[in-house]
């Protein structure tokens, strides 16, 4: 048409890239309630029937369910409320690879780096929440719509109930498997507990350190290691460390209480011989007590940084 009266064609302009599609989003609200009791029933019911049959092949099922039943419940629950629009995909992969990939290069990593001192704990927290965030970001890495503190906060909970899954797993094993054989009630001993302290480990700090890196992301998708993420992640990593610790700190509490002279054997040990009632009840208090503390630190960190979150939640329901 222009041609035909000797103009010139009007100058082309640059197509924007396309947005990408939104998730199509199949799971019913309320869904994380029924996978929860249904699942607990489940794991009940494998529990009885592997003590009355005594079928160690029913060993697989009872740790797979144990350990990943908390974890995944939660990861559901935050889709649920605050994630829909991330997507499966995106929340999946976080969980699984994320988790398989933390895991793993957590333990080569403190196998080469790590040895028996004072200061152990510290170099477990540094290492684990470092993998753990490396694997998120490796998981999302082509996902540049993915930032802010909503997408870490939820994104980065679910690498860190992967990591729990995976590693409760492996604890459950080894508590099951003794010198003696099979040691069902050491299982579920080990399964309980660590599926009641599940939502305040792993998720918990990842969740944090998550929210920072995601809220310093670029548009472009890098990630920039700005200081409040560097302070976010040694935070999280002392947070992590002071709970792996809290025993041997008890410990330390009871014995600088209840005696005139510290013996550094007793810390090798890891127990004191022969408590007394005052012993047994002072270390229950501080190592209970000190769990208490440092659950409560994460979780007041985690509100102030869901109540400074401007990021629209088109999905949150009461």
């Amino acid at each position: 048409m222009y041609d035909q009266y000797g103009g010139d064609p009007p100058p082309r302009t640059q197509t924007p890239p396309p947005a990408p599609p939104a998730p199509v989003d199949t799971v019913r609200p309320g869904l994380w309630r029924r996978c929860l009791w249904g699942g607990l029933a489940l794991w009940a019911l494998t529990a009885v029937v592997t003590y009355a049959t005594e079928n160690t092949t029913l060993l697989p099922t009872l740790i797979l369910l144990g350990s990943f039943l908390v974890p995944a419940v939660f990861v559901l629950w935050a889709y649920e409320r605050h994630g829909r629009d991330f997507g499966v995909p995106a929340v999946l992969g976080c969980f699984v690879t994320g988790g398989v990939l933390g895991v793993l290069g957590a333990s080569v990593m403190e196998y080469y780096l790590l040895h028996p001192s004072l200061w152990m704990f510290l170099g477990v927290g540094l290492i684990e929440e470092a993998v753990k965030l490396t694997a998120l970001a490796f998981v999302v890495r082509h996902r540049p719509w993915l930032r802010g503190t909503r997408a870490g906060l939820v994104l980065g909970g679910t690498v860190g109930f992967g990591f729990a899954a995976f590693e409760s797993a492996g604890y459950a094993f080894n508590a099951a498997v003794t010198m003696d054989g099979i040691d069902l009630r050491s299982l579920l001993e080990t399964e309980i507990l660590r599926g009641v302290l599940a939502p305040f480990g792993h998720g918990l700090w990842t969740a944090i350190a998550g929210a920072a890196l995601f809220a310093h992301r670029r548009p472009d998708g890098r990630f920039r290691l700005a200081g409040p993420v560097i302070g976010a992640y040694l935070g999280v990593a002392v947070l992590h460390a002071l709970w792996d610790s809290m025993h041997g700190i008890a410990l330390w509490l009871v014995l600088r209480l209840t005696t005139t002279g510290l013996d550094r054997a007793l810390f090798a040990q890891g127990y004191l011989p022969d408590p007394s009632s005052r012993q047994e009840h002072l270390f229950t208090l501080f190592s209970v007590g000190g769990l208490a503390l440092v659950t409560a630190a994460g979780l007041l960190w985690l509100r102030s940084l869901v109540r400074r979150d401007r990021t629209p939640d088109r999905f949150h329901t009461p």
